[in-house]
């Protein structure tokens, strides 16, 4: 998921070796004036600054400050952002979807334990929406409604160690948990599916899930489907996720990330997100 250095970066890396050498030959002519070392540590400071100056503020090499209180709700997504028919809710901190709800049932697995906790945290995830795990800084959310669908985002700081091994291990759930079952309270069965998702090449890192979950409500038979995408910049991330018993939302949830990610990068650079976004699809 890393990105090699920009070539900008290496223009400086460049320029540095260059000045290094300059230094090196002035010093061992035996002349004995500081004319020519002086010289050549200007000319190294020049091409320095000049290097700098080439570096966009959105390359890798550029460092985002740290996520604020008020920069993840600045962060957050708009209805301008996602366009269509989605309308902001008030009390999205408070969605919570029973289908995800559910007691792995080990005896699906070839390593039982180990791959039945990973199943297990990742319906414990989508449910608490914490699948990236406890923030280590600020978080801000937001969620969205269109008929029976819903998109729910979350802004967040955390510490980068932790973060990465979380990316690391959403990308291995396709693989680790494919379908399995789990069994609610009332002994009642559900099929769980977990797909790779494509997501936008966007941020420092990113991974995506496709998630189904086919039960009964009501005793109806009926079937959620989640698009979920994660996107790392820096030390902070946003998630994205959406769905409903409708089919999943998933050119609502690309455009979320898009926006959604550039939203956070001006953050974190800054700035101060536009009330009316910039087309990135």
């Amino acid at each position: 998921m890393s990105r090699r250095p920009s070539h900008p970066a290496r223009l400086l890396a460049s320029a540095l070796a260059a000045g290094a050498l300059l230094t090196t030959a002035a010093c061992s002519d035996g002349g004995g004036s500081g004319t020519a070392s002086d010289t050549a540590a200007e000319q190294a400071g020049i091409a320095e600054q000049n290097a700098a100056r080439q570096t966009p503020s959105g390359s890798p090499s550029a460092s985002p400050s740290a996520l604020t209180e008020s920069g993840a709700k600045a962060a957050l997504l708009t209805e301008a952002d996602l366009e269509d028919d989605w309308n902001q809710v008030q009390d999205a901190d408070k969605w919570r979807d029973r289908l995800l709800v559910g007691e792995v049932d080990v005896s699906d697995f070839l390593t039982a334990k180990a791959d039945a906790a990973d199943c297990q945290q990742l319906l414990d995830g989508l449910y608490r929406d914490n699948l990236l795990g406890e923030p280590s800084g600020p978080s801000a959310l937001t969620g969205f409604e269109q008929g029976d669908a819903r998109l729910l985002e979350q802004v967040a700081g955390y510490d980068r160690a932790g973060l990465d091994d979380r990316l690391k291990w959403l990308d291995s759930l396709p693989q680790t948990c494919d379908e399995f079952t789990a069994t609610d309270s009332r002994g009642d069965k559900r099929t769980v599916q977990v797909t790779e998702a494509s997501v936008p090449d966007v941020g420092d890192a990113r991974e995506g899930l496709h998630v189904t979950v086919q039960g009964t409500a009501d005793g109806t038979p009926v079937t959620l489907s989640l698009d979920v995408a994660a996107v790392r910049v820096g030390t902070s991330a946003l998630t994205v996720t959406g769905g409903g018993l409708d089919g999943p939302q998933t050119s609502s949830v690309e455009r979320g990330v898009r926006q959604g990610t550039e939203r956070l990068k001006t953050v974190l650079d800054g700035g101060t997100p536009s009330p009316q976004p910039t087309d990135l699809d």
